[in-house]
């Protein structure tokens, strides 16, 4: 990590106090930071720890502990300083995001090899042999319920077993064949790349709707990602549809100013 010395404990982080800087002021100490000036860089990452935040929560219901995903995401932020290259015309968060959300998914499979015990193993060898036998004999697949009759092993088991049986595939494997015409798997896959585009995005409206007060973020968000009508919010908000309209009207215009600042 270049020595740098930032910790953060993300539990009872008051994130109203986390210092922020404007595009022109990250830039600047991003070139100071290339100059040698690198005992700016705790400031600089303290300063988009926010960008770290609002990406992890995507990641929070992985049954991990989301203080290992915070400090992975920080990781991922310092090789994104690393690695930014000031010359070129993009925003910072835009380069440093998929770098987090990359670090982070590294991280998650890493952590998430299941280890296959004896038992399990054994458990798993009775059930294929009980399975084909109730196969042969009821021409029908058993349910979990019926595998732990006739094994005589807790639900939580036979289940673990099960998926221990479960064959890894190769991204190569043909999933489709139509007359000599195949699909593989590699082509079902989502795509990496359009879905960090797609968080960025999100990060970046995120970001701009925080610049509006509430009655305005409410109705961006209810008109433009929920599809609700004038009408509708006029009546659920109890105001007329003439008083939405403006609002609406307002609101846009801020964000178009502050569009237009950042370009």
């Amino acid at each position: 990590m270049n020595n740098i010395n930032v910790k953060v404990e993300i539990q009872g982080m008051d994130t109203s106090k986390l210092p922020k800087l404007s595009q022109k002021e990250q830039m600047d100490m991003l070139r100071r930071i290339k100059e040698g000036e690198t005992y700016l860089k705790d400031d600089f990452v303290e300063a988009n720890l926010r960008l770290v935040l609002s990406i992890i929560k995507k990641f929070n219901n992985r049954g991990e502990n989301i203080n290992d995903i915070f400090q992975v995401g920080v990781v991922g932020l310092i090789k994104a300083i690393d690695n930014f290259d000031i010359s070129q015309p993009v925003q910072f968060s835009t380069y440093a995001v998929p770098m987090i959300i990359g670090e982070i998914k590294r991280y998650l499979r890493d952590n998430s090899a299941f280890r296959i015990t004896r038992s399990l193993r054994d458990l798993a060898y009775l059930i294929s042999q009980e399975r084909e036998k109730y196969v042969a004999e009821k021409n029908e697949e058993p349910t979990v319920e019926e595998i732990c009759k006739l094994t005589g092993a807790p639900k939580e088991d036979v289940i673990l077993a099960l998926d221990s049986m479960i064959i890894p595939m190769s991204i190569y494997d043909s999933v489709y064949n139509d007359g000599g015409d195949q699909i593989f798997l590699v082509d079902q896959l989502k795509n990496d790349r359009e879905e960090s585009e797609n968080l960025i995005n999100k990060i970046a409206i995120d970001q701009m709707l925080e610049k509006l007060d509430e009655k305005e973020r409410v109705i961006i968000e209810r008109r433009y990602f929920q599809d609700n009508t004038q009408i509708e919010l006029a009546e659920e908000l109890g105001v007329s549809q003439a008083q939405i309209s403006r609002i609406e009207k307002t609101a846009l215009e801020k964000l178009k100013r502050r569009a237009a600042r950042e370009e």
